[in-house]
């Protein structure tokens, strides 16, 4: 293990060294940065070797595993239901726009609703509020509802327990889909396939609710629930059993089981988002060039070959991350080889859920900043037919409110404190699962290398380091 140290330090070294070649290039798409992007590289870096030394002098206990939590006041039912009614509706709007509104995504008001309020909307808010999808969620609500009538005209519904071997796997498989939708396939932005795979996964939720009950599925096989609630638990602020609870920050994500399919999970939503801004450069435009040349020659079609390339790309990205992480995994494990990788994986999943955080925000933060006004007009005609039902339909997109300094230093800090977090987060596992506080520390160079990995590629994905 006394290797480890230099390990890590070679990395970090080789990191902070290739900063300047590796962020210079993008610096033509990013002049009006601040300061240099390859000065970010060896702040962000260094915070994390502070953090670190920080933590291994000062941090001598567990602080946040079960930190308890204080009741704040109660929740009336009434709000519940109303939150339900709303998400109902949204859903119901959602699908009919799809049917029945116009096929250009601009002018529809789906993709705009699915893509940044849905996707990028709902997890930013839940870092700050809390799990909000969860009062929102329609077929959920939709299945409480059954489960109401159903004990009111007194019968008696029997549910099958939730299978242990599922886990998370049916979330895992969720998101890599929706974002194999988004990022690959010829119909992400088709406002009527969105609406029909909105009534199928609408429809496999009420299976998986009547199999296993409302509760039971939504907390473990409805994926979008799932997701949004990892991001949830690093808010503090809880809502569970009609109260909403106060809790210090992140602590609720010390909770989450290690189910199978949790490490699946949290390292889909990094490389998703990952090959998303791989996709913006030119790093991936030659190698997708290659690949579609490839098929070509086989025989597919040029859409075909653009999808299966895609696909690719996809999945590499979401292997790669894994493959970092289980370096990650065997290193701790040096440090007790009485424990299994699969154990250890499971323990230190939840210290991923911040950098997923971080990896959105300083992702689509600025789609969510400019592209999110458009539901102001969107909203008032959601059929893209000229209709203007709210008097909004002649709002404007303004690109000017943030400058594009502004928008760096929110997406960087994202970067910068999603990563400090999951180091606070892996050190506070590992006190508690190795208990000598030396012991905890050595296994946590793995961990500082992993977040050093995953600070540097994020870095590079949104400093343009990849585009020409």
């Amino acid at each position: 293990m006394r290797r480890a140290a230099p390990v890590c330090g070679l990395g970090i070294a080789a990191a902070l060294f290739a900063a300047p070649q590796a962020w210079a290039h993008g610096l033509a798409a990013k002049e009006d940065l601040p300061i240099p992007a390859w000065l970010f590289t060896w702040g962000a870096t260094s915070v994390l070797v502070i953090s670190f030394v920080a933590l291994a002098v000062l941090w001598r206990e567990p602080k946040l595993e079960d930190a308890g939590e204080r009741s704040i006041f109660p929740v009336p039912r009434v709000l519940e239901v109303v939150a339900g009614l709303i998400g109902v509706l949204v859903f119901v709007v959602t699908v009919y726009a799809g049917l029945e509104g116009v096929a250009n995504p601009q002018a529809n008001l789906v993709p705009t609703l699915v893509f940044v309020v849905f996707w990028v909307a709902v997890p930013i808010l839940s870092l700050v509020v809390g799990d909000i999808f969860a009062a929102f969620n329609p077929w959920r609500a939709v299945g409480r509802l059954v489960g109401w009538v159903a004990a009111r005209s007194g019968r008696q519904v029997v549910h099958r327990p939730y299978p242990v071997r599922l886990g998370y796997w049916p979330a895992a498989i969720t998101v890599l889909l929706f974002a194999w939708v988004e990022l690959a396939s010829a119909d992400g932005e088709d406002p009527r396939a969105l609406a029909i795979m909105a009534l199928v996964y609408a429809t496999i939720q009420f299976v998986g609710m009547a199999f296993y009950g409302v509760r039971a599925w939504t907390e473990n096989g409805d994926g979008f629930a799932v997701y949004f609630r990892l991001f949830a638990r690093l808010a503090p602020l809880q809502w569970h059993d009609g109260r909403a609870w106060r809790r210090r920050p992140a602590s609720a994500v010390t909770d989450v089981a290690p189910l199978s399919g949790l490490v699946a999970l949290v390292t889909i939503s990094i490389g998703t988002t990952s090959f998303d801004g791989l996709s913006q450069g030119s790093t991936w435009r030659d190698i997708r060039g290659s690949l579609v040349e490839s098929f070509q020659d086989l025989g597919t079609g040029g859409q075909t070959a653009a999808i299966l390339a895609a696909t690719i790309g996809l999945i590499a990205m979401v292997a790669i991350i894994a493959g970092f992480y289980r370096l990650g995994v065997l290193g701790m494990r040096t440090v007790d080889p009485s424990r299994s990788p699969g154990e250890l994986a499971g323990a230190f999943a939840h210290t991923l859920v911040p950098i997923a955080a971080a990896y959105v925000i300083a992702h689509y933060f600025s789609l969510l900043a400019y592209q999110g006004q458009a539901l102001g007009y969107l909203a008032s005609d959601p059929l893209g037919r000229g209709d203007d039902f709210l008097g909004t339909a002649s709002w404007m997109v303004d690109y000017g409110w943030i400058s594009s300094n502004a928008l760096w230093w929110i997406q960087v800090g994202a970067l910068v404190i999603g990563h400090v977090v999951g180091l606070i987060l892996a050190h506070d596992r590992a006190l508690r699962l190795f208990r000598d506080g030396a012991v905890a520390t050595r296994s946590q160079y793995w961990m500082l290398g992993v977040m050093v990995g995953f600070t540097s590629l994020a870095l590079w994905l949104l400093s343009g380091g990849n585009v020409s």
